[in-house]
């Protein structure tokens, strides 16, 4: 979730073709969440490694009210051939929809969380719920040390869609060049992005 630079556009006034603010981005869009609630702007989608450090893999940005899934096989084809699993939402586990079938095509496993009452019953359970713990550790995390680095909890810096595009996918590609300089040099990866792009 990313907020859009300057005020919302509200649905009755989008409706009506109104814009009654010009610090309004009329390219960015609403969307809801369990967590965030509702907001006006954007959405990145990410697909992350799970590993002892964060790794993003693939990125894209879009308008807020994009379904997570219809974007997920577009990052799932950036993968790289190594990655075996894909750890997402119940909802992307459909057996008619895209991204199972981009994960079949690429001969990899999607677990998910399933649909229904807890608790779960069946075989495949405990799995799930090992790799469910691992994503959660990922992800989320990941999300909030992204927009603590580059310090994208208020609104995004620029408005509409290709500059928005620019500067958030652009952070994602210095943030996994400083993974690359961490490396090259034996520096602990994933410690002190902040402090060291500062320094730069």
């Amino acid at each position: 979730m990313l907020r859009a630079k300057g005020g919302v556009w509200h649905k009755k006034h989008r409706e009506q073709g109104i814009v009654p603010h010009s610090s309004i981005d009329t390219e960015a869009h609403w969307s809801k969440s369990g967590y965030h609630g509702w907001w006006y702007g954007w959405k990145l989608h990410f697909a992350c490694a799970v590993t002892s450090f964060w790794l993003p893999l693939a990125a894209e940005l879009t308008v807020a009210n994009t379904y997570d899934a219809k974007m997920a096989p577009a990052l799932i084809r950036e993968l790289p051939l190594e990655v075996r699993y894909v750890l997402g939402d119940h909802h992307y586990n459909d057996e008619e929809g895209e991204v199972l079938a981009c994960c079949r095509l690429s001969d990899r496993f999607l677990i998910t969380s399933q649909a229904g009452a807890y608790p779960h019953q069946g075989d495949g359970v405990p799995v799930r719920r090992i790799f469910h713990q691992l994503r959660s550790k990922a992800i989320e995390p990941f999300n909030g040390l992204f927009k603590n680095v580059f310090e994208c909890n208020g609104q995004v810096p620029v408005k509409g869609l290709h500059r928005v595009q620019l500067i958030v996918l652009g952070a994602v590609l210095v943030y996994q060049l400083v993974l690359l300089y961490q490396f090259q040099r034996g520096l602990p990866l994933g410690k002190r992005v902040k402090a060291l792009l500062r320094a730069a």
